[in-house]
């Protein structure tokens, strides 16, 4: 989701509530301790250059249960952070602490932020030697040919 995507649903919400990939739920007393800009410039693996920006929020879990983020307040979080870092309409990605710091895409459903693995990819997959996926056919379906080899035919 772009961050622009992300303001408009907040201006929706009553609270604001993130589900993990295996739908349990970000503890509701969670912090946002950082709305950043992420850059990344790297080389692929066939020499290209690339660069990479996401908007970044982290979520942390401090155990003050009495803790709510209300969607304004997190609204003028992601306010701030534009005017003074000068954040575009990125995608966002989210950083949350479970046994080490995961990175999400996010996305919404209907009620609450939806936290998605990332995935890695080749970026360059003509270039890694990566065989291109092969067509899988049932040897039912393999018209007969009339010039194929029988036992004893000689052509073996």
């Amino acid at each position: 989701m772009k961050l622009s995507e992300i303001k408009k649903e907040l201006s929706t919400l009553d609270n604001v509530a993130f589900v993990l990939p295996n739908g349990t739920y970000v503890p509701e007393h969670f912090h946002v301790t950082e709305v950043g800009l992420i850059t990344r410039n790297f080389i692929d693996c066939g020499g290209k250059v690339r660069k990479e920006t996401v908007v970044n929020f982290q979520l942390w879990d401090a155990n003050d249960f009495e803790h709510r983020l209300k969607p304004k307040k997190l609204l003028d979080i992601i306010e701030l952070s534009e005017k003074i870092l000068g954040i575009e309409d990125y995608e966002v990605e989210v950083e949350f602490q479970a046994e080490t710091i995961g990175k999400y895409d996010i996305g919404f459903n209907g009620t609450a932020f939806t936290l998605l693995n990332k995935q890695t990819a080749c970026l360059a997959e003509d270039q890694c030697g990566i065989p291109a996926e092969k067509q899988k056919v049932k040897l039912s379906e393999i018209p007969s040919q009339t010039n194929s080899c029988t036992p004893g035919g000689g052509c073996c």
